[in-house]
């Protein structure tokens, strides 16, 4: 049976069309276009943050990102004073309000889940006031009776769709009895009885803790626990269905509505799971708090009870089913961040910092009165080196002061709701874009400005990047080793932001000697994980690889006669005037004072130059499509020439050896004497190939001013650089060593940059 009429709806929330459609915000019009809805990239995950009655079913044709479906919500939010563009237009911006719109007041927010999210999470599972024993559910071993559980999971009788609204209400009670149940055990009796049926999730210790939390009367806590249990708990279902499966869903909702979890536990079992996490019309518990939504206060602790408890008789079916199948779980390795020191855009945050954040978080206005306990929470973790719960706690939150930032200079309050399942959640994927759904330009990057957006893009979106919200969120974390060095750019971020937008009178918080060095941080901030960014480091790294060649060991001059036609080679010194000439058509491009006529290789080819170069500003935000297929062909050449580098230094290092020991035979002695002429040019081409990637790229949006044939034209002569450089690694290889024809392909490629650069059809020419 389809449940009418017991939870609030707005008629615009209906189901109009085939597929939902995402309303957008108030535009210069007035009104909204419309868009399908599209994945979040910088949250992959599962369904919508929502809970809506069993309304007609259309067939879901489009993906979902971590909150599912989105499309702008109706209800507006719950304030008691709206902020209004409008008022500040003809005089000065009102102090802490972006370019001149008045953020809506963060003490008049009393709740971001819109009207029916909040009925289903905080009153439709209290609805029944029954009594349910645990021993209907539990037996004395402490064993899950699934059947007696999966029995409270109701079905539409028009397609035998889980009808959740009824699901909820009738679990209410079982969640009550099992949250009463574990606050009646002890550690010792919790441990004893449950801590190995949580081994299959390789996160005893984190479940462990969750009990302790539902012995705490801070709200905080039981939302952090339930964060860091939903994270575990699909990282270790992911690894299950690897028993049967090839690669893993990307979402949950996919995960839990898998025909292989559902042959290993069954079809009942994870239809119960799918009323508290995964389904967009479910509790989906899981969404509303990473993403910021759900304040302290409306997380019952009874559900995370109740996560808990399932999860340990998931563990017990699954011992069941290895035991059958005689077969091993094997769990992913979790993720190691690697070079931190590329993360540190902030100094150390002492004590005396983190108390003046504490301050700052109770006054700025980024901060919404009702999620104070998250930032304070986070703080203190911070300071009890508590690194993954700090950050936990603080990434929602700080996306939930962004969505406030986002909808007050975007002129759409109605967005700092959460929303039903067919509709939109304002998330890191839209605040982070550059146009709205109605195709306006967003204003969030305007009034953050480009450092704030390049860290934001960097620790939450760029392939490259930590990614950190994403790894967190799906378990890919060891949280026990979660790195301070990370939290601490995280929580020194944050403490940039509330500095930014907050008002006059917290001036002298803003000013103060040990803020002000962390404000300078965030404004010099430039992006590290963009393809840009990661060509530079490609180039400099190539380039100190380069410059350890001269360093190699090379045969003493009292014995360079035993091998025959080691003197000077003609056709190598004739590439290396060829580079010369090139070099001086450069110069006009490089900065003034860089060549010596005299010697204008060594001169102009050094690292000092390229680290003048790579330190040039880029834009990186919203890179057009034409300038990151640029990049993308740099930096394989790039990749190119430093194996190339690795690959001559390793061979000069085993031929010297061998020389050395006289094992050499003729052939390889022949062999060595010709590599050793092709150092001569090697070393001077490769470092001209990174001087051109260097130019190319200081001036790489010039190629959006190409007509397409032009383009095509650029295209084709980097695919020619390319190849050179791929045919320079194989000839290059230990296993082929053609240094001849090296000579040769080198020539035809100086040839080929020198016709470019005379017809000026490089990017750097277009530039000036």
């Amino acid at each position: 049976m389809c449940f009418k009429g017991r939870l609030p709806i707005r008629a615009g929330n209906l189901w109009r069309h085939k597929c939902p459609r995402r309303r957008g915000c108030a535009g210069a019009a007035g009104r909204a276009k419309a868009e399908l809805p599209r994945p979040d990239p910088n949250f992959p995950g599962c369904g919508a943050a929502a809970a809506s009655t069993q309304l007609p079913r259309r067939p879901r044709q489009h993906a979902e990102g971590l909150l599912g479906r989105r499309t702008a919500p109706v209800t507006r939010p719950q304030t008691r004073a709206q902020s209004s563009a409008r008022d500040a237009e003809g005089r000065p911006p009102p102090p802490g309000s972006p370019n001149g719109r008045e953020m809506a007041l963060p003490d008049s927010v009393t709740t971001c889940l819109s009207q029916p999210v909040h009925y289903a999470i905080c009153k439709l599972g209290f609805e029944k006031k029954d009594t349910y024993e645990i021993d209907n559910i539990l037996s004395g071993s402490g064993e899950v009776y699934w059947p007696a559980v999966t029995e409270h999971v109701c079905y539409l009788e028009s397609d035998q769709s889980v009808d959740y609204i009824k699901s909820i209400r009738s679990l209410g009670p079982v969640c009550e009895s099992v949250n009463s149940y574990f606050k009646s055990l002890t550690k010792k009796q919790f441990v004893i009885q449950y801590a190995s049926w949580f081994h299959w999730t390789n996160c005893t210790e984190v479940f462990l803790e969750v009990f302790d939390v539902l012995q705490s009367t801070q709200a905080t806590e039981v939302a952090l626990g339930l964060m860091k249990l939903t994270s575990c708990l699909e990282r270790a279902l992911g690894d299950v269905y690897l028993l049967k499966g090839n690669d893993c869903p990307f979402l949950l909702r996919d995960l839990l509505a898998s025909e292989q979890l559902a042959d290993i536990f069954g079809q009942a079992v994870m239809n119960v799971l799918r009323v508290f996490i995964g389904s967009p019309h479910g509790l989906n518990l899981r969404n509303v708090l990473w993403h910021g939504f759900a304040s302290p206060q409306e997380i019952p602790a009874k559900y995370c009870a109740m996560l808990l408890f399932l999860t340990a008789g998931l563990g017990q079916l699954l011992q069941t089913y290895l035991l059958q199948t005689k077969s091993v779980l094997v769990h992913r390795p979790y993720v190691i961040f690697i070079s931190l020191e590329e993360l540190d855009a902030f100094p150390d945050l002492n004590s005396e910092i983190l108390s003046i954040a504490e301050e700052l978080v109770k006054l700025s206005g980024f901060v919404l009165k009702i999620m104070l306990p998250f930032w304070i929470a986070a703080l203190t973790a911070f300071k009890q080196s508590r690194y993954a719960d700090s950050v936990i706690l603080l990434l929602p939150q700080l996306e939930a002061g962004l969505r406030l930032l986002f909808t007050t200079t975007n002129k759409c309050p109605n967005r700092l709701l959460t929303a039903e399942s067919s509709a939109l959640y304002t998330t890191f994927d839209e605040m982070l874009a550059k146009h709205l759904d109605n195709e306006e330009v967003n204003q969030l990057p305007v009034v953050l400005e480009e450092p704030a957006m390049d860290f934001l893009w960097d620790f939450l979106n760029h392939q490259e990047g930590p990614r950190i919200r994403d790894r967190l969120s799906h378990g890919e974390i060891n949280l026990e080793t979660f790195p301070r060095e990370i939290a601490n750019q995280i929580v020194g971020f944050a403490i940039t932001i509330l500095c930014r937008f907050s008002d006059e009178a917290m001036y002298s918080l803003k000013e103060h000697m040990l803020i002000k060095p962390l404000m300078n941080c965030a404004s010099g901030y430039q992006s590290r994980f963009h393809p840009i960014s990661r060509l530079k480091k490609q180039v400099l790294e190539c380039m100190k690889s380069i410059h350890l060649w001269p360093e190699l060991a090379t045969v003493p001059e009292e014995q360079e006669q035993r091998i025959k036609g080691l003197e000077g080679n003609a056709e190598a010194n004739t590439l290396v005037l060829m580079i010369s000439e090139i070099i001086s058509q450069l110069q006009h491009y490089m900065p003034q004072n860089c060549c010596s006529s005299d010697d204008p290789i060594n001169s102009v080819l050094t690292e000092r130059l390229l680290v003048e170069l790579c330190d040039t500003r880029i834009c990186t935000l919203y890179s057009p499509r034409l300038v990151l297929e640029v990049v993308v062909i740099l930096r394989k050449i790039s990749a190119q020439c430093h194996q190339v580098s690795q690959q001559v230094i390793a061979g000069a290092a085993l031929r010297h050896t061998q020389w050395l020991n006289k094992t050499l035979r003729s052939r390889q002695r022949h062999n060595y004497r010709r590599m050793l002429n092709s150092i001569k040019f090697l070393s001077p081409v490769l470092r001209l190939i990174l001087l051109l990637i260097t130019l190319e790229l200081v001036s790489v949006h010039s190629v959006c001013k190409k007509n397409p044939f032009d383009y095509q034209q650029y295209l084709k002569f980097l695919k020619s650089v390319l190849q050179y450089t791929e045919n320079l690694v194989t000839y290059t290889s230990p296993d082929k060593n053609k240094w001849d024809e090296t000579m040769e392909l080198t020539k035809k490629t100086l040839i080929k940059i020198q016709e470019i650069s005379d017809r000026k059809l490089m990017l750097m020419h277009l530039a000036t």
